[in-house]
């Protein structure tokens, strides 16, 4: 059974039980005072009785035939009727008396002692009648005078009383039914709430929450469970993010290493396949071996950004002609074997950077353009002094970005041409990287593209000094 209904058979239970209880109780209370009351008033009957014989009598002890004969003379009126009495011995035997008595004396007077008084309830046809008799010493021994009043009315009294407490306890049990519903309803409101917000959250609705009504020990509750949603709803998400952050590392971190590759492949191609002079060879070699170093500090540093998310890379001054030239020469084996032009212009200035994680971005947007073009082309690696910092920009003339796509270029594993792109290796985290990079200098990104004719992109660094 559900909590909603126990609470309702309970209520309505307890109310039926403790009213019942104490009605009953209440109208047998009344009516045993009713009887005490009418004994009472028998017992004073009782007395005057004995009073008249007394006096009829005398104050010298008579015998029982002087009792019986003088009985017969005794007359008490109450009410406009004479009293009946009746005199009986031990056993109950009528000795004498007046009128008649419907009683019997044996089941009263044999619990009696020689002084005592009582009185007792007798059914006599289906009528109910009180009882009373009381002790009279004689010469021969002791008779009990008796008398007995009709009080039928009390009992019938009480069974009027008995049928008003049922019908007003039905109707006291169906507004307390409807009360009960109420309150319960009033009650369980916010358990049922609280109830269906639990399995939607636990199917996965990490948003859901309840409202909050009262301040009582349901709402407190109700409060408790929000503030639990919440924390989960955070834990949940800082775990998505945590696993985001992983999956985006693994492919950032794949999509970086081929770069170093690609020109330590293509280094490596050259003192293969081609003679070279001594100069040649440790030109070559210098570059494989600088692009080893800057993979293995790369990796380091990548785990940093992406997955611990930091923020706060040392920047040094970094000479931009040279280090734009650097970059230009680390992918110019891969640029010339598609038959691709590299121009590197700088202009002279220093800008705080973080190189290694800067010589990824522009090895980013040089390795985008390489793969933008198809069968040859131009790509223009440039760096201009500007009023308030540095601008480097790479320009190619590819194939460019379609207008409604150049928005979303930016996003998180969003590929233009995802075939291609897979077929080369990409994971469409390139320029999503290089903008997290370029922020983290406190610089920004934009890109310009014309579809079939080519596309821009354009770092503007702060910060950067005329040398």
């Amino acid at each position: 059974m559900k909590l909603y209904w126990k609470l309702f058979c309970s209520m309505v239970i307890v109310t039926v039980l403790a009213c019942s209880v104490g009605g009953y109780y209440l109208i047998d209370v009344q009516l045993r005072n009713s009887v005490e009351r009418e004994a009472a008033s028998l017992y004073e009957i009782n007395d005057l009785l004995r009073y008249a014989l007394h006096r009829e009598l005398g104050a010298m002890p008579v015998s029982l035939a002087d009792l019986v004969r003088r009985a017969e003379k005794v007359e008490v009126t109450t009410g406009g009727s004479t009293v009946s009495f009746r005199l009986s011995d031990r056993e109950g035997t009528r000795q004498g008396g007046k009128g008649t008595l419907p009683v019997q004396s044996a089941p009263l007077v044999s619990q009696l002692g020689e002084e005592q008084r009582g009185w007792m309830l007798q059914q006599v046809e289906e009528r109910t009648y009180l009882h009373t008799a009381s002790a009279l010493q004689l010469i021969e021994g002791t008779l009990y005078l008796e008398n007995c009043r009709d009080v039928s009315d009390l009992f019938a009294d009480r069974a009027e009383q008995y049928r008003n407490f049922f019908t007003f306890m039905l109707a006291l049990v169906v507004g307390v039914a409807l009360v009960s519903l109420l309150v319960s309803y009033l009650l369980f409101r916010p358990l049922g709430r609280l109830s269906s917000a639990t399995r939607r959250l636990a199917e996965g609705a990490l948003a859901e929450r309840v409202r909050v009504d009262s301040d009582d020990e349901l709402g407190r509750l109700s409060q408790d469970f929000n503030t639990m949603a919440e924390r989960i709803e955070a834990q949940v998400q800082a775990l998505t993010d945590a696993a985001q952050r992983q999956e985006e590392f693994i492919g950032s971190f794949a999509h970086e290493l081929k770069t170093p590759l690609t020109s330590i492949i293509g280094y490596g191609d050259l003192l293969r396949s081609r003679p070279m002079t001594p100069e040649q060879v440790r030109e070559s070699a210098g570059y494989i071996f600088r692009e080893g170093q800057r993979l293995e500090a790369l990796s380091r540093k990548m785990l940093e950004l992406i997955v611990l998310d930091r923020r706060d890379f040392p920047l040094r001054e970094v000479d931009m002609p040279e280090f734009l030239n650097l970059v230009g020469r680390t992918l110019g084996p891969a640029l010339e074997e598609q038959g691709i032009r590299l121009t590197v212009q700088a202009q002279p200035g220093r800008v705080p950077l973080e190189p290694d994680l800067m010589e990824t971005v522009c090895l980013n947007l040089l390795d985008n353009a390489r793969k933008a073009m198809e069968g040859g082309g131009t790509v223009c690696l440039e760096g201009t002094v500007q009023e308030e910092g540095y601008r480097i920009r790479v320009s190619d003339n590819g194939k460019g970005i379609p207008p409604g796509e150049l928005a979303r270029v930016t996003e998180p594993f969003y590929m233009v041409d995802k075939s291609r792109a897979r077929a080369q290796g990409g994971a469409g985290l390139g320029l999503a990287l290089c903008q997290r990079i370029v922020s983290l200098h406190g610089g920004s990104l934009t890109l310009e593209s014309v579809w079939g004719e080519g596309t821009t992109v354009t770092i503007d660094l702060r910060g950067g000094a005329q040398a």
